[in-house]
């Protein structure tokens, strides 16, 4: 088995990908269900201007992103790889949520070898920086630009990215395929 340089996103993809949406629903007087979660951008699942949800996110950010539940498997699983592989989590969160995403990621007792938080949902320049080999995320647009640029992607199924993929992009349903394809994929790449 060959060590591999996997960089994961968080939100949505090793937390789950709608706890969210009770806090926007209560703040915004809704009732918008996880079916009804068809677009990555809140404030059109919403039905609201973008500024309206940047002044709830703003307000809320470091209780949405304290109170979010791990998916199933995602502990488990990113600790079994990471005895055997770097992890880095590269995530497009505000930079003012670094602290709070080491104290998360610690008490999730998540291992991980560096986090980087980019501030931008733009991630191709740090996968190319930490020479990724596999990039496990949620977001659909990150997913292309990142298959794009060459990197293989584990695209985690949600309502909001079931969108047509390309042959660089894996949709995966759970952390247990994530650790199929990954040990398959270890063992695939000749060492250097």
């Amino acid at each position: 088995m060959n060590t591999l340089n996997i960089c994961i996103d968080i939100d949505g993809t090793i937390t789950k990908a709608y706890d969210w949406l009770d806090m926007a629903n209560k703040y915004f007087k809704k009732n918008i269900t996880e079916d009804q979660v068809t677009e990555y951008e809140i404030h059109e699942v919403m039905g609201i201007k973008r500024q309206e949800y940047d002044d709830f996110y703003n307000r809320n950010k470091f209780k949405l992103h304290s109170d979010q539940k791990l998916r199933d498997g995602a502990k488990l699983v990113i600790t079994a790889l990471h005895q055997f592989h770097n992890i880095y989590f590269v995530t497009a969160r505000d930079l003012e949520l670094k602290t709070l995403t080491h104290l998360f990621l610690r008490n999730n007792e998540i291992p991980y070898d560096n986090l980087f938080v980019l501030g931008s949902h733009y991630k191709v320049d740090k996968a190319h920086e930490l020479d990724c080999n596999v990039f496990i995320e949620d977001n659909y647009n990150n997913a292309i630009q990142l298959s794009e640029a060459g990197f293989n992607v584990l695209l985690m199924d949600t309502n909001y990215n079931r969108k047509p993929i390309n042959d660089k992009i894996t949709r995966v349903n759970n952390w247990n395929e994530i650790f199929l394809i990954i040990t398959e994929l270890s063992s695939q790449i000749k060492a250097v």
